[in-house]
């Protein structure tokens, strides 16, 4: 029987095809005969096979009275052959039509399911890569006409999505900002409002607007304005797949408002997925250089974020912007150049760092393939920086654009406050594994903990992370010092190679907030994440050392971490989330670098502003420590309305070092 429309022509090696027809004997009377035709692997059925399917299909249509007479099962075969032809014809027309017109990035195998996925993420539903679909946050928590305008900075769009808040551990997969993705907006994940732990910190919307800095005003704070996703109920993204200013009027608009309230710039995602799409080395910057001018025109400064991460299946993800399609290619035939957990689960999030020097793209390595995007990027937009229009380049550096392991990938089953998988399985990084137990003259150890749990585990449950556990024995110290050097190393390399880009300008590298089960004493969850810092070791000097070492400043989403002890889920996962901060930025402040943040949570409450006012401009620091500057997370239509408005601009006054006074007449 033939095969349906949709199913997998790899998946059927060994089938027969077997033809029916009805043919006239000499008589003139109807008989059946069975065509077997060769299987893919090219071998003949028996004769006996033969035999036995003719015997059937004799008995099939054999009346009582031994005449024969048309089978009503065999012309329901005929009927069904028909059909699937009629579909698999009209399925063709319809994905080339989408293809041509719509600009759907359909595969070249594309079935009729991805047809009802791509136009039920334009239709705002979340299609997961199972096929589990459901509402997106904006329909599930929106009216119509209020849809999700979150600020973070996505590449392709500026005034942002409603993304849900940042989180401080970092595990979602970018922030959501409303891309266009090949004319088809694609929704990510929809969550109810979530918990602190579920704000994701890691991504970045479209467009930011800078907020000034803690004391003197100079440039400084980025206000992301996101991406604007609702203009007369009708959902607009920025920059597509095809790298097009999509509404320059609507965003023009958002960006003179954010100007005249002093907001210092923007920032903005640069996707590796949107402008190296489709050949290596073929860049489309089209769309960002209308932005940047519009920008420029408007006085306004820009940070920008070189996103070499996807976007798309983690918490609070409303979006989906994909790795570079000849990327994905390659990651068909050789799945090890992405990051793999220990039952052998691919993240296709980033590319894994187990080939930043394996020549596996097409004849490059992965640190080749970002510095020739930085590159690029650099002589696309020399004016600007020869202008002083762009202000800094925030170097993405894992998942999330986070310099750490996707360790927390909900798509893979991670809840919170799970400890998370190590994510060292690939070949390449096997073999970097191998080389240094061998080195060490233990080449038995040249394995990952088989005692470490699952994603949702707690450190109690598992040998290797519970109090006296294997991570502190010999082979615990060597694998965990092993793995996190990887991330030390890959931030090395890449920063290494973006000072040498963008040679005379600031970079950025950014970290995420990972404080559950901080009070345990293995840190089960900063493990995983590759940071070696349990309670008898201090895992972020070594990154601050690193950071120092190229002049990079550190990034780190804490604004309000530490107010968050009160909060009862932080409790009972054991969080720190004070102790956290005081730990990552006295490690900054003694590495002497730069430290520059973003808020956590949406913010539109005079109480919220003066928390984060309070950590980013601290009063009683005996050393007068601050941060340099701050980006506000996120320019969304709620954000838009009057009264919030109002308290919006006297946060902007103030981190700028405005006396700004109550209605009333006194100072707030």
């Amino acid at each position: 029987m033939q095969k349906l429309i949709g199913a997998n022509e790899e998946d059927d090696e060994e089938e027969i095809e077997m033809d029916v027809k009805e043919e006239d004997n000499e008589n003139g009377q109807k008989h059946i005969s069975a065509q077997m035709m060769l299987g893919a692997d090219g071998v003949m059925p028996s004769t006996s096979h033969q035999f036995q399917i003719q015997q059937q299909l004799q008995e099939q249509v054999s009346t009582p009275g031994g005449g024969a007479r048309r089978s009503r099962p065999l012309e329901e075969k005929e009927r069904t052959k028909l059909r699937e032809r009629h579909r698999r014809a009209l399925t063709a027309r319809i994905l080339a039509g989408l293809r041509k017109h719509g600009n759907y990035n359909l595969r070249v195998r594309a079935d009729i399911n991805d047809v009802i996925a791509a136009l039920a993420r334009e239709a705002g539903w979340v299609v997961l890569p199972d096929g589990t679909t459901f509402p997106s946050r904006s329909q599930g928590s929106r009216p119509a006409g209020d849809s999700s305008a979150g600020l973070t900075s996505s590449s392709s769009e500026m005034l942002s999505q409603q993304a849900p808040p940042t989180s401080l551990q970092g595990v979602s997969s970018g922030y959501c900002a409303l891309v266009e993705y090949n004319a088809c907006h694609m929704k990510g994940v929809f969550m109810p409002t979530p918990a602190p732990y579920d704000l994701s910190s890691s991504g970045h919307s479209q467009s930011s607007g800078m907020v000034g800095n803690g004391g003197e005003q100079t440039e400084s704070l980025p206000l992301i304005a996101g991406s604007m996703e609702v203009i007369n109920d009708k959902q607009l993204g920025v920059v597509n797949m095809k790298c097009e200013l999509v509404d320059p009027d609507g965003l023009l608009k958002q960006l003179r408002v954010l100007k005249s309230i002093n907001v210092d710039g923007v920032m903005i995602d640069c996707w590796w997925g949107i402008v190296e799409a489709h050949a290596p080395q073929e860049y489309n910057w089209n769309g960002y250089r209308k932005l940047f001018q519009m920008v420029h025109e408007l006085k306004l400064k820009l940070q920008v974020v070189m996103s070499f991460h996807e976007c798309g299946g983690n918490v609070g993800d409303d979006v989906c912007i994909p790795l570079p399609h000849w990327v994905a290619e390659i990651g068909r035939s050789n799945p090890d150049i992405f990051f793999t957990d220990r039952e052998g689960r691919r993240n296709t999030e980033c590319l894994s760092w187990g080939i930043d020097k394996e020549r596996v793209l097409r004849g490059r390595t992965a640190v080749e393939v970002y510095f020739d995007f930085m590159r690029s990027f650099r002589v696309e937009f020399n004016e600007f920086f020869e202008d002083g229009i762009i202000s800094m380049v925030e170097v993405g550096l894992g998942p999330c654009g986070e310099l750490r392991y996707p360790s927390c990938p909900v798509k893979h089953g991670w809840r919170y406050p799970g400890i998370g998988e190590f994510q060292c399985y690939d070949q390449y990084m096997l073999k970097s594994l191998r080389k240094a137990a061998e080195m060490r003259g233990h080449s038995f150890w040249a394995r990952g903990p088989d005692n470490a749990g699952s994603y949702s585990s707690h450190p109690h449950e598992t040998g290797f992370f519970c109090d006296e556990g294997d991570y502190d024995g010999y082979y615990g110290r060597f694998f965990l010092n092993w793995y996190s050097q990887l991330l030390i190393n890959h931030g090395d390399l890449v920063l290494s190679l973006a000072k040498l880009a963008f040679e005379g300008s600031c970079i950025a590298a950014k970290l995420p907030g990972i404080h559950w089960w901080y009070k345990t004493s293995s840190h089960a969850a900063e493990l995983t994440a590759g940071f070696y810092n349990p309670c008898n070791r201090d895992g972020y000097i070594a990154i601050a050392a690193m950071l120092h070492k190229h002049g990079a400043a550190l990034n780190f989403a804490c604004a309000e971490l530490q107010f968050l002890e009160q909060l009862e889920d932080l409790q009972e996962a054991l969080a720190n989330p004070q102790g956290l901060v005081w730990q990552v930025l006295n490690a900054a402040w003694e590495a002497c670098i730069t430290v520059v943040s973003e808020n956590a949570f949406v913010c539109h409450d005079r109480v919220g502003y003066n928390k984060i006012l309070e950590n980013v401009k601290p009063v009683n620091d005996p050393d007068g420590r601050h941060f340099s500057s701050f980006t506000y997370l996120r320019l969304t239509p709620l954000l838009m309305e009057r009264q919030n408005f109002m308290e919006f601009e006297r946060f902007v006054k103030r981190m700028h070092g405005e006396a700004v006074l109550y209605l009333q007449g006194s100072q707030w």
